[in-house]
This record gives structure tokens, C-alpha cells and sequence, in this order.
């Protein structure tokens, strides 16, 4: 009888209600810069990647392999914002400090499946730029449109399929009264070191499953742009040289600052970690890297300064029209 009550109390205390975040307590007095900088740069992410996915949907040149997975990147980098910042802006606004278990839970599956496909999205978008640059020939033949719809749907399967297991066994994990946060946002490694019982499973599926989501595609990536290194350079035109690595560089530009904040937050172990990599080192691939990718991949683009010119002589064609029509009237 006193052992059924003495699991009971044990069961009572590891069910948290809500957890507590810990990412603003230090900085108590900026907090209304911190939360107008946020707003600014979740209006701009959101914007600036909207722009893209329409860009891409209503111009028939940018119709093309690249463009597709550069529009599923883009709104990638909208749900990548969404299921953050403005959780952070209430947090700020409000001085609520607080998150329900349930929020948490959600917020981690969602974000952690976003992780995952852009880490599958960027090993795709290089071996597209692989064929593109290597194999041009066959090109149009290797990403067909029904390919490309698979490798994208692949790539958000493997994703949200790598957050189940994680947010799973995350959870199961027992949380004894501790329910202070140190992070900004609901993320495994601040949530198992919350945890008072055994996190070895939890560290094995990281380090397992980073191998295939997160390692194997960077590899990917980097073998892909050595044999696009390798071709590059035996172009005889500097001038066709010159495009060609310019056509990679904000491709490899991304890689470099995704996959480098995400390799040293998630696969190292979590008794090294500390305030700085639960903290700031992952401002960088769920805030800055959304913000960062729409510039990047837009700023030198030809293709997208001419298909926003043509989309603004449309516009102005059909206020001309309706300026018009309405005279005549």
C-alpha cells in the first residue's frame, strides 16, 4: 500500500504543467528593443519570403527545378519563423515567462520537423545545382517536375518523421519539479537537461539519426560541389566561370551557416553544452537563416530582378486599365 502511494507521488511530480523560459530574465531592461528588433525581423522573413513563393508560382520563367525548391525553402523559413518568434514577442510583450507543457510539445515537434527538412531540402537544392552545372545535358531529363514533387515531399516526410521520434522520447523522459527553461523556445537539448532520468537513449538517436539527417546530406553537399569545383574549373571562359560560382556561392553561403549552428547545437554531447549554445548559437539557423536566405538567394539573382520587373509592369499595365475604365466612365 505505501509503495503504490510512494509511485504515485513520484508520477505527480514528474507532470509539469508548464515550463518556464528562462532566455529574457537577463535582459530585463531591453526588453522593448528586443521585441521590436523580433517583430522586425519576423515582418521581414515573412514578407521578403512571401514575395519569393509568388514570384516563383505566377512568373513562367522561374518555373524551373531551382526555383521549386527554392520556393519550398522559402516557405520553409515562414513556418521556421512562425513557430518561434512570435511565442517570443508574447514573451516580451506580456514579461510571460511561461509556456504550457501542451504549447511545448507542440512547438518542439514543429520546429524540430522544420530542422530536419531544410537539412534534406539543402542536400537536394546542391544536387540540383550538380546536375545543373555537370550534367546539363541531361538535366531536364534527371529533374523532371513529378521528381522534383517527390524529392520535396521526401524531404518533408524524412523531416517531420525525424521530430516524431525525438519530440516522443523527449517527453517520455521524467521532469522532476525542475521547469526552468534555458533557452528561448522549447528545444531537446535545454529539455533534457531538464530531465532527472536517464538521457543516454535520447544523446544515441541525436548522434544516429544526425548521421542521416544531418551529416549524410552535408557530405552530399560538399561531394557535390567538389565535382561542381572540378567542371567549373575546366571552363575555358572566366566569364562563364564567374557565373557558374556565383550561381553555387549563395547556395554554399546557407549550407555554411545552417548546417554549422546545427551541427553544434544538436551533435554534441549534452553535458557540454552551455548557455551559449542553448542561447545564441540557435538564433542562427531559426531566426537569422530565415531572415538571411531570401536575401541571399535574391540579392545578385538576374532572374529574380527580372521577373519582379515584369510582375511591376503588369501591375502598373492594370492600374493603367482601371484608371481608364474608370474615366471613361
Amino acid at each position: 500500500m505505501s509503495t503504490l502511494g510512494s509511485d504515485t507521488e513520484v508520477k505527480n511530480e514528474t507532470q509539469l504543467s508548464e515550463f518556464i523560459i528562462l532566455g529574457f530574465n537577463m535582459l530585463q531592461e531591453i526588453h522593448f528593443f528586443l521585441f521590436g528588433s523580433f517583430l522586425i525581423i519576423y515582418l521581414f522573413t515573412v514578407l521578403w519570403n512571401t514575395f519569393i513563393i509568388i514570384l516563383v508560382i505566377m512568373d513562367q520563367k522561374l518555373r524551373t527545378p531551382m526555383y521549386f525548391f527554392l520556393g519550398n525553402l522559402s516557405f520553409l523559413d515562414i513556418c521556421y519563423s512562425t513557430t518561434t518568434i512570435p511565442e517570443m514577442l508574447d514573451v516580451l510583450l506580456t514579461e510571460r515567462s511561461y509556456i504550457s507543457y501542451a504549447a511545448c510539445v507542440l512547438q518542439l515537434y514543429f520546429f524540430f520537423s522544420f530542422v530536419g527538412t531544410e537539412c534534406l531540402l539543402l542536400a537536394i537544392m546542391a544536387f540540383d545545382r550538380y546536375i545543373a552545372i555537370c550534367n546539363p545535358l541531361r538535366y531536364l531529363l534527371v529533374m523532371r517536375r513529378n521528381i522534383c514533387v517527390q524529392l520535396a515531399a521526401a524531404c518533408w516526410a524524412g523531416g517531420f518523421l525525424n521530430s516524431a521520434v525525438h519530440t516522443y522520447f523527449a517527453f517520455q523522459l521524467p521532469f522532476c519539479g525542475d521547469n526552468h527553461l534555458d533557452a528561448f523556445y522549447c528545444d531537446i537539448p535545454p529539455l533534457l537537461k531538464l530531465s532527472c532520468g536517464d538521457i543516454s537513449l535520447n544523446q544515441r538517436l541525436l548522434l544516429t539519426i544526425g548521421l542521416f539527417i544531418a551529416w549524410t546530406p552535408f557530405f552530399c553537399i560538399l561531394l557535390s560541389y567538389a565535382c561542381i569545383i572540378l567542371t567549373v574549373l575546366k571552363i575555358g571562359s572566366n566569364e562563364s566561370k564567374q557565373k557558374a560560382f556565383s550561381t553555387c556561392f549563395s547556395h554554399l553561403t546557407v549550407v555554411i551557416l545552417y548546417y554549422g549552428s546545427c551541427v553544434f547545437t544538436y551533435l554534441r554531447p549534452i553535458s557540454s553544452q552551455t548557455s551559449l549554445n542553448t542561447k545564441l548559437i540557435p538564433l542562427m539557423y531559426s531566426i537569422l537563416t530565415p531572415l538571411l536566405n531570401p536575401v541571399i538567394y535574391t540579392l545578385r539573382n538576374k532572374d529574380v530582378k527580372e521577373a519582379w520587373q515584369t510582375i511591376l509592369e503588369k501591375i502598373r499595365t492594370l492600374c493603367r486599365r482601371g484608371i481608364f475604365i474608370n474615366s471613361s466612365v
